[in-house]
C-alpha cells in the first residue's frame, strides 16, 4: 500500500475513457496492463495504447477496468501527486547552497534540497548529474525529457569534486556526453565563485562546454549568492566592480566565437554582473530567444522593451491622459532592480502628471544586504521599511516575492498580514512591461 502512496486519483476528467469505465477520484492506482508505473513519465508513455486495463484500489478492494480510446487519447486521470513518486534529494554538499545559508525556523520545504532529473523537465529546476543512475539516464533518453537543465559549475573534475563536495561529482560529467549522442537538448548554468571556479578555470568550463554544441544551447553565469548566515561554511567573498568586468569580457569574447561558429550566442551573464559593471543590459538579440530568463538572464532587458514599447503606444493615445484619472502609488522592489524600476516611474509621471509612483528599494535585512533580488523579499522587511519610509500609499508588489500557490511570503507573512500592517491595499503586479505600465497608471491590463 505504501509502495502506492503517491498513485491516489486527484480527479477523472469529465466525458473521459477513465469515466465512462468507472474509475472514480480516491482510487488509487495500482497496475496499467499488467504492470507497475514508477512516476508520471511511465505512465504517459504505457498509456499511449489503444486498448487499457487498469488496476485500482478502492477502500480494500482491487478493481480491473478494460476500455478502449485512441492510441494518443488521454485517458483522463489527474493524480494527487504530479510526479507520481517521491522527489529525490541532493546528495551533495555543495560549497555555494543557498539553502545551507537559510536562517533557522523557516517553513520546512523551505530547507528541500532537490536534485531530480524529472523536475528538471518538468519545472525547469537545474540538476547536477551525481543523482543519475544509468537507469535514469536511459529513460531520460527514451522519454526525451528535454531540455534538461544542468548545474555544471566547471568541467574541471576534481574541482568540481571539491565545490559540490562530491567524490563522484567529477565522473558524473560523463553523463552530459551520453545525453550529447543521444541528442538530448541541454541548458546549462554555472554558479560563479570569486576565486575558485572563475578566471582560468571559467575559460576552461566555457571552451569545453561548446563542444556539446548546439544540443547545449545554452549557458548561464551567476554569481553565487551570499547570505548573511554562512557561519561554519566554505569561505566565499562577493564580486566586485572590477570583477564583474572581468566576467563579461570573457562571455563577451566566447559569444562571438559560438555565434560565428553556430549561430548561437550560447554563453550568457546574469543580469547582476552587468548592473555590478554599470554597463549597459546586451540587445535583445544577444539572449537567443531568452533561453536563461527564468535563471536571471534577460529579464531586465525584457523589461525595457515590454515597457518602453507600451509606454510609446499609449503616449501616441494622446488623449488619454487628458481624461485619466489621479492615481498614486508605492511600488516596492529589491535593490537590483530599484534604478530601472525608478526610471520606468519617471517616464510616466513625466508624461502624466496626474499620476503619483514612489519607488521604494527594500534592503534584505532578513538574508542579508548582499541579497538584493526582489524574489528574496520578505513581508517583515516590507512592512518595517515602509513603515520608515513613512508616506506610502497603494503599495504595488512583483508576484515573485509570493509563494507560487500562495499569498504568502518566504518569512510566512500572508498578504492580507502585509495590508492589516500598513493599512493600505497591496496590489501584485504582473512581471511584463506591459503589466508593470497598466499598475503604475491604476488601471488592468487589458489583453
Amino acid at each position: 500500500m505504501d509502495k502506492n502512496k503517491n498513485h491516489v486519483i486527484s480527479d477523472v476528467c469529465e466525458g473521459s475513457p477513465a469515466e465512462a469505465a468507472g474509475i472514480k477520484a480516491g482510487d488509487i492506482f495500482l497496475k496499467l496492463n499488467g504492470e507497475e508505473i514508477e512516476d508520471i513519465f511511465d505512465y504517459r508513455y504505457k498509456i499511449l495504447v489503444p486498448h487499457i486495463d487498469m488496476t485500482v484500489l478502492r477502500g480494500d478492494e482491487e478493481l480491473s477496468f478494460s476500455f478502449d480510446k485512441d492510441e494518443d487519447e488521454d485517458v483522463g486521470i489527474e493524480f494527487e501527486n504530479g510526479l507520481m513518486d517521491e522527489y529525490r534529494r541532493c546528495k551533495n554538499n555543495c560549497i555555494f547552497c543557498f539553502i545551507d545559508q537559510m536562517p533557522p525556523g523557516m517553513r520546512e520545504t523551505l530547507y528541500f534540497k532537490d536534485d531530480d532529473q524529472r523536475l528538471s523537465f518538468l519545472q525547469g529546476n537545474y540538476v547536477t548529474l551525481t543523482n543519475l543512475s544509468d537507469k535514469d539516464v536511459d529513460r531520460i533518453i527514451k522519454y526525451r525529457m528535454e531540455p534538461i537543465n544542468i548545474s555544471f559549475q566547471t568541467t574541471n573534475p576534481e574541482l568540481r569534486c571539491m565545490m559540490l563536495h562530491n567524490r563522484f561529482a567529477g565522473e558524473a560529467l560523463k553523463i552530459a556526453d551520453k545525453l550529447y549522442e543521444a541528442g538530448i537538448v541541454m541548458n546549462g548554468q554555472i554558479v560563479l565563485c570569486k576565486g575558485v571556479n572563475d578566471g582560468a578555470e571559467l575559460r576552461r568550463t566555457i571552451e569545453d562546454l561548446m563542444k556539446y554544441l548546439p544540443v547545449l544551447e545554452s549557458v548561464s553565469v551567476v554569481p553565487v549568492g551570499l547570505s548573511k548566515y554562512r557561519e561554519g561554511l566554505y569561505p566565499l567573498e562577493p564580486f566586485n566592480h572590477d570583477d564583474a568586468e572581468a566576467v563579461i569580457d570573457l562571455i563577451e569574447e566566447y559569444q562571438k566565437k559560438a555565434y560565428a561558429e553556430h549561430g548561437l550566442h550560447f554563453i550568457h551573464a546574469s543580469d547582476e554582473w552587468y548592473i555590478l559593471a554599470g554597463r549597459e543590459m546586451p540587445e535583445e538579440e544577444r539572449y537567443d530567444g531568452y533561453l536563461q530568463y527564468e535563471n536571471g538572464v534577460g529579464m531586465i532587458r525584457l523589461m525595457i522593451n515590454e515597457f518602453e514599447e507600451a509606454f510609446e503606444k499609449d503616449r501616441i493615445k494622446g488623449l488619454r491622459k487628458v481624461f485619466m484619472k489621479p492615481y498614486e502609488c508605492t511600488v516596492v522592489t529589491g535593490r537590483l532592480a530599484y534604478p530601472y524600476i525608478k526610471k520606468f516611474a519617471d517616464m510616466v509621471m513625466a508624461e502624466y502628471p496626474k499620476i503619483k509612483v514612489d519607488v521604494v528599494a527594500i534592503r534584505n535585512d532578513f538574508f542579508g544586504e548582499m541579497i538584493t533580488v526582489s524574489g528574496l523579499l520578505t513581508g517583515g522587511d516590507i512592512i518595517k521599511q515602509l513603515k520608515e519610509h513613512g508616506h506610502y500609499k497603494e503599495v504595488l508588489l512583483p508576484r515573485n516575492v509570493l509563494k507560487a500557490d500562495e499569498d504568502i511570503f518566504l518569512d510566512d507573512v500572508k498578504l492580507t498580514e502585509l495590508e492589516d500592517a500598513l493599512q493600505v491595499k497591496c496590489k501584485i503586479v504582473q512581471s511584463s512591461g506591459r503589466g508593470m505600465l497598466a499598475s503604475f497608471m491604476g488601471r488592468k491590463l487589458k489583453d
